[in-house]
């Protein structure tokens, strides 16, 4: 196994620090007090150094969302069934997805990935037929997936994320579709951080409090069968993730080795970006988080990844929706930098 996973091991590419400090020089010239535009400041700087320029650009941006389905829903883990799935990857590509308007907003690239739903394949050219499985395995009873079948979804992130790489992309978001994976999620979480399940357990799709509860159960119960080999991150995600999670995970890697910046969506993504980071540890300095989503996990997610996001809307969604409420945010950064007078063009006296 090991021979098959060494591109995870590929060093991940570096800012470039002469550009950085370009950048830094040049918002010191800006007409405003040092400091005073706050965050954007530093994302419009570390955007001019991931593109090795003074004076950064975000015009090309792809979604890629990842869709599959989940074993443990014969669990009755989710409030919507299994079948919900395949529906929605049809309402992605003809525009009814809430991802989908936003993507239209955006002017982005919008791609449907298939890893594992358990249905008919579409026939639509929309959707990017790459399935590993016809959904994962019941993760109650047994390994989500076979090693073969994880590393062949990691395979697809990564094929993603170089596809990308050729289409000049400026910035990465990876969504998700999958029935069920908030659960996978979660467990996913508990094992990598040895976190109590109640302490990450969530309503996902809209249960109610004993849906909750049961789910909670059924995670813990998940976790104590498997505890023997969730022994390293591989094979927790071989375990526990769905195949749309671990393409996210694959994607995430390299886009980090590319030199892809990448904006993370909720709490399932956060998860992906988690284990990204366990297998390659400079992987989050590509990482940029869009928003605090509603999932009660997410903020202990977000706190191991030291992270900062963005927004908190209040948000649950996932499918990379709180990822593209918060390009405008990089946008604005971005044109602040470039398009604001310095002191000596606008005649502005500067500081004592």
């Amino acid at each position: 196994m090991n021979n098959e996973i060494n591109w995870f091991n590929d060093v991940v590419k570096d800012w470039d620090q002469e550009s950085l400090l370009a950048a830094q020089q040049h918002q010191a010239q800006l007409t405003k007090p040092p400091g005073a535009l706050g965050l954007l400041e530093d994302l419009a700087v570390n955007f001019a150094a991931m593109q090795t320029v003074v004076k950064p650009e975000l015009e090309k941006i792809d979604i890629c969302i990842f869709a599959g389905d989940h074993g443990i829903t014969e669990e009755n883990i989710s409030a919507f069934p299994q079948a919900v799935t395949a529906q929605m990857v049809e309402n992605f590509i003809h525009g009814g997805a809430a991802i989908s308007v936003l993507a239209n907003q955006l002017n982005a690239q919008l791609v449907v990935i298939d890893v594992g739903v358990n249905a008919e394949a579409s026939d639509s050219d929309k959707v990017l037929n790459k399935r590993v499985v016809d959904g994962t395995a019941n993760f109650a009873q047994q390994a989500a997936m076979s090693k073969t079948e994880l590393l062949s979804a990691l395979n697809v992130g990564r094929e993603l994320a170089e596809l990308a790489a050729k289409n000049n992309t400026q910035l990465f978001i990876g969504g998700e579709m999958g029935i069920g994976n908030t659960t996978s999620a979660t467990a996913l979480a508990a094992a990598e951080l040895n976190l109590q399940v109640q302490q990450l357990v969530g309503p996902g799709t809209g249960l109610d409090s004993d849906g909750v509860t049961h789910k909670r159960r059924v995670i813990e119960k998940a976790l104590a069968l498997h505890q023997a080999h969730s022994i390293d991150s591989l094979t927790r995600l071989q375990y526990f993730a769905g195949v749309e999670i671990v393409a996210l995970v694959g994607a995430y890697i390299r886009c980090a080795q590319l030199g892809i910046p990448v904006l993370i969506d909720g709490f399932i993504s956060s998860v992906a970006a988690l284990y990204a980071r366990s297998i390659n540890q400079q992987t989050p300095n590509w990482f940029i988080y869009a928003h605090q989503s509603h999932e009660p996990g997410h903020q202990a997610i977000l706190k191991a990844l030291k992270a900062r996001p963005l927004l908190d809307l209040n948000m649950r969604l996932g499918e990379g929706s709180g990822a593209a409420m918060a390009v405008p945010i990089l946008k604005h950064a971005i044109a602040l930098h470039n398009n604001m007078a310095t002191f000596e063009q606008a005649g502005v006296a500067e500081k004592n």
